[in-house]
C-alpha cells in the first residue's frame, strides 16, 4: 500500500470539489464517506476567502494552526518561532491555517504573512496557508510557489502577536483541528481527518472514473431523452429528481 506522502501527492490529481463529493457532499451515495453533515458542519471554506495563485493548481497537506491578534501586555509567551517549531514537528507537507482575531476596525488592514514569514514557513516543509484575513507581499511570494487562500491583500500592518499554536481554529467558514488534511485549489478548501486519507483517495479515484464515463456519454448524447436516460442511472440525479414536485 502507498504511504501517506504518496497518497497526498496523488490527491493533487483531483480538484477540491471532487474531494468534497466523497467527504460529505452526497450522503447516501456509495462513494460518499458522509464524514460530516454537509450543511450543518463547517468542513469547507466559503466565498469570504479566495485563492491567490490559482496557477499553482491543487495543494494538500497536514494542518498546523495558530491564532494571531494584537499584542497583549499580559501575554507574550508565544512568537512566530513557535509556529515554525509546530510546522517543523508536523508530518509533511503542511498547510498553516491561521485565524486572525483583530478588532473590526483593523481586520481588513492586516498585511500579516509577508515574504520573510513565508520563506521561513517554506523552509520547514510548509506548502500553503489559509487565513480569514488579508496578507501582503503577493508579488514577492509568487515565485516561491507557495499557495495562499486569503480574504484579500493589503500593504502594511502594525504590532501583532501569536496568541495560540495548534488549537482548533475557524477560517473562512471552515473549522480546522491540528493534524487534519487540508485540500485546496481555486474552488476553495476542505478538510477531513488524516485517518480517512486512504478511504478518501480510493473513493475519489472511483468517482473520477465514474464521472468521466458519464460526461463522455453526455457529450455524445443527441437528445433530451438520451440525456435523461444517462442521468437516470446516476444517484446524484436521482436525488435531484426526487426532490422536485
Amino acid at each position: 500500500m502507498a504511504d501517506s506522502q504518496e497518497m497526498l501527492e496523488e490527491l493533487k490529481n483531483f480538484d477540491t470539489p471532487s474531494i468534497t463529493n466523497v467527504v460529505a457532499t452526497y450522503p447516501g451515495n456509495p462513494l460518499c464517506l458522509s464524514l460530516y453533515n454537509p450543511w450543518t458542519e463547517n468542513w469547507y471554506t466559503d466565498q469570504s476567502i479566495r485563492c491567490m495563485y490559482p496557477e499553482l493548481g491543487r495543494t494538500v497537506g497536514y494542518a498546523v494552526t495558530c491564532v494571531f491578534g494584537l499584542p497583549d501586555p499580559d501575554y507574550d509567551s508565544l512568537s512566530f518561532l513557535d509556529v515554525i517549531d509546530a510546522l517543523d514537528a508536523s508530518p509533511k507537507p503542511t498547510v498553516l491555517v491561521f485565524q486572525q482575531k483583530f478588532p473590526p476596525e483593523l481586520a481588513a488592514k492586516v498585511g500579516l504573512a509577508g515574504g520573510n514569514m513565508t520563506s521561513a514557513m517554506k523552509a520547514v516543509g510548509c506548502v500553503g496557508a489559509i487565513s480569514n484575513g488579508p496578507s501582503r507581499d503577493i508579488d514577492e511570494i509568487r515565485p516561491m510557489k507557495f499557495q495562499y487562500m486569503l480574504s484579500g491583500v493589503t500593504a502594511g500592518h502594525g504590532g501583532m502577536a501569536v496568541h495560540a499554536v495548534n488549537v482548533p481554529v475557524s477560517v473562512g467558514g471552515m473549522d480546522v483541528a491540528p493534524g487534519e488534511i487540508v485540500h485546496m485549489d481555486e474552488n476553495g478548501a476542505c478538510k477531513f481527518p488524516a485517518d480517512k486519507l486512504d478511504a478518501v483517495l480510493n473513493n475519489v479515484r472511483a468517482l473520477q472514473k465514474e464521472e468521466e464515463e458519464r460526461m463522455g456519454d453526455l457529450l455524445n448524447a443527441g437528445s433530451a431523452a438520451e440525456v435523461r436516460a444517462i442521468l437516470g442511472g446516476h444517484a446524484y440525479a436521482d436525488e435531484e429528481e426526487e426532490s422536485q414536485p
